[in-house]
């Protein structure tokens, strides 16, 4: 009993894993679009939040990581620079930014495109196969579809309003009243910073394979990240340094939130499990964070739900459920590794018969 109790759990720990992550890139959306409201510069937000990453995960990474730390190298170095630039720095503006225009709930909704876009860059990079004739494969493929229309849908269509409202018009402007135009600005930020986000995904697997310590991995790329981001910061906010300036409020809750769930806790978190499941796993549970944030969003932050992102969202749910579909059969086939080893055994053995063979008529003629 003991030994199958074990055996499960080892089997529900990339599940329980990526739910986990889920539950805190939820409250991530929630308190980080109440520090936005509140006037914080999503790039000041970027820096504190890796700052606070950078912060907790070291001492874990210095101890925990020295047996099996790696020597650094020029290429793994590359590779953290990109990975910080990918996530830290472009995505994650560009998703607070997304977020200022639109929603949390909308901004979550969006990022189910996530998945999809996963799936793409490992079938070309060729980590992920697909057989047209595979009925797994047709339901990756459709799932991908679906999953991108239901995104256009969010964006193009409100259709009424269902829950969540509270009064006037002008109460609407003000929560999250955004016109058509603000609806596309924001969702082709979020658009692309999912697209970074997938891109971190895949070398991050990628990095993992050369560079197997994934505490020092997070705090290599949270350090080159508030690095970085410090620097697109200092840019951009030039003319307004009072926004570094921290208090005991939402904001400074939002950078130490953020920071040590969001980014140091999921940095590691996705490292781990991708090593057995991959990095399209990792990003196929997207849509519980919708449902959270969906569910926080209307209580805390009074955001209303219209019908056509409810439509847009289901459609983007059956089609990543899809793709989710289509990559679990993968585990549920056989191994065609097996098959592989099988033959070329068999191959192995047939041909050092014949080699027997021809090394004893040769002994004969002699």
């Amino acid at each position: 009993m003991d030994g199958h109790t074990q055996k499960w759990l080892e089997k529900a720990k990339p599940f329980i894993g990526v739910i986990f992550l889920q539950f805190g890139f939820a409250g991530m959306d929630v308190l980080s679009k109440a520090a936005l409201n509140k006037g914080m510069s999503n790039y000041v937000l970027v820096v504190y939040r890796h700052v606070v990453a950078f912060i907790v995960i070291t001492p874990f990474a210095l101890v925990i990581d020295k047996k099996v730390r790696p020597k650094m190298t020029f290429s793994i170095f590359i590779k953290m620079v990109a990975l910080s630039i990918l996530e830290p720095v472009i995505d994650q503006n560009l998703y607070f930014l997304g977020m200022k225009y639109t929603t949390a709930t909308f901004a979550a909704a969006m990022t189910n495109m996530l998945p999809a876009i996963t799936f793409v860059l490992a079938c070309i990079l060729r980590l992920e196969k697909v057989k047209i004739r595979s009925v797994r494969s047709q339901a990756k493929v459709v799932g991908t579809l679906a999953t991108v229309s239901g995104a256009m849908v969010m964006t193009l269509l409100k259709g009424p309003e269902l829950f969540g409202a509270h009064g006037s018009n002008t109460h609407n402007q003000n929560n999250n009243g955004v016109n058509l135009h603000d609806v596309i600005k924001g969702s082709i930020m979020i658009t692309v910073g999912c697209f970074s986000w997938a891109c971190f995904m895949v070398l991050q697997s990628v990095t993992l394979e050369a560079y197997p310590a994934e505490l020092s991995l997070t705090s290599w790329i949270c350090l080159l990240g508030t690095i970085e981001g410090g620097l697109v910061g200092l840019i951009m906010e030039r003319a307004n340094p009072s926004v570094w300036t921290l208090h005991w409020d939402t904001k400074l809750l939002a950078a130490a939130y953020s920071g040590i769930f969001c980014s140091g806790l999921a940095y590691y978190i996705q490292g781990v499990v991708m090593k057995t499941r991959g990095p399209v796993f990792v990003t196929a549970f997207s849509p519980l964070c919708m449902v959270i944030v969906a569910i926080m969003g209307s209580i805390f932050l009074a955001e209303q739900m219209f019908l056509g992102r409810v439509v847009g969202a289901i459609v983007i749910i059956l089609g990543l459920y899809m793709v989710v579909w289509g990559k679990s059969k993968d585990y549920d086939s056989p191994n065609p590794s097996i098959e592989d080893n099988s033959n070329a055994k068999n191959q192995y053995l047939t041909q050092e018969g014949m080699n027997g063979k021809e090394n004893i008529a040769r002994d004969e003629q002699v």
